[in-house]
């Protein structure tokens, strides 16, 4: 299944960001590292509305790897709808889904991606086992 069916399958989390002026590039579109930034924003709402606006401590999650498929151009001005979804669930991580859709025209897709969250020990530098909050909230989707 592509990041892109997931993330249409099973909504987790849905963010409105808008474009900004300065997220375009000399070519006139939306600079290709700023997607990466959406899918952030909303994986970062997402874990402030689950744990509360402070995620850090001695414990959180660390971004292993991500990706991002580009659909099509975005051009300021707009307003984006990132909506995120769960994958595979591990012990110590989670695969996170992304789709960009234009807030207008919910058919119109930019992009989709997904990233690997692990939780990590800070302290140790090791990954631990995911928050049984986090874990109960993925495991009934």
């Amino acid at each position: 299944m592509s990041s892109h069916e997931a993330a249409a399958t099973k909504p987790l989390y849905v963010s409105q960001q808008r474009i900004r002026w300065g997220d375009m590039d000399a070519f006139g579109h939306v600079n290709n590292t700023l997607y990466f930034r959406f899918m952030e924003q909303c994986r970062i709402e997402w874990l402030e509305d689950v744990f509360g606006p402070t995620i850090a401590g001695e414990e959180g999650p660390v971004i292993v790897n991500a990706h991002c498929n580009f659909r099509r151009q975005m051009k300021y001005p707009a307003s984006i709808l990132v909506q995120m979804g769960a994958g595979h669930l591990g012990r110590t991580s989670v695969e996170t889904t992304y789709v960009i859709r234009d807030a207008a025209d919910e058919q119109i897709i930019y992009a989709d991606g997904a990233a690997k969250i692990v939780w990590v020990d800070f302290k140790k530098e090791k990954s631990t086992a995911l928050p049984e909050k986090l874990r109960q909230l993925l495991t009934s989707l």
